[in-house]
């Protein structure tokens, strides 16, 4: 089975359409027959997926780290819930489980995760596919971050490259799942 690891939110941010986005993430997901490994969490856009997902009868893998087990209300009524010591070692099984990356909107952790699997791409420690969903426009200071960096020298042309934005849900389809 094919699954896509999403780095998404704990919180449901300011309006309904980030859910929404998530409840039709899953969905796909589910029809599609690819597996969701997530962050374990059963609040904000994570929950959401996980359980758009499930209704599909699709499968979802958690990883949530101990200290997150209470505060991101850990994910029980999923295929299968791993609970890890960390943050790092949440990061780690996560990569191990997914064929590859799609970020959704979120904060901080979100970011950690992304720019941590980015980090790893551009030091070739793997080449899987990442992608960045941009559907609102929530990520385009972000991507111009990046392209700032670049022209700056701080980020190489080819480093640009690890990251795929795509910019509606049905781009999803169009997902790599083999390494490249």
């Amino acid at each position: 089975m094919k699954r896509l690891c999403v780095f998404c939110g704990s919180a449901k941010g300011n309006s309904e359409r980030y859910i929404k986005q998530a409840r039709q993430v899953g969905e796909l997901l589910a029809k599609n027959n690819i597996g969701l490994v997530f962050g374990g969490g059963k609040v904000g856009i994570m929950g959401a997926i996980a359980d758009s997902v499930m209704a599909g009868n699709g499968h979802v893998i958690g990883v949530i780290p101990e200290s997150l087990v209470s505060a991101e209300v850990a994910h029980h009524e999923i295929s299968k819930l791993h609970i890890v010591s960390d943050m790092h070692a949440r990061k780690k099984m996560m990569y191990e489980l997914s064929n590859a990356f799609l970020v959704l909107p979120g904060g901080m952790g979100t970011l950690d995760e992304m720019f941590e699997i980015l980090t790893w791409s551009q030091l070739g420690l793997h080449k899987k596919a990442i992608y960045i969903l941009n559907e609102f426009g929530f990520y385009d200071s972000l991507l111009q971050y990046v392209r700032h960096s670049n022209a700056e020298g701080f980020i190489r042309d080819e480093h640009l490259q690890l990251i795929t934005e795509i910019k509606s849900v049905a781009d999803i389809s169009s997902i790599n799942y083999s390494v490249h």
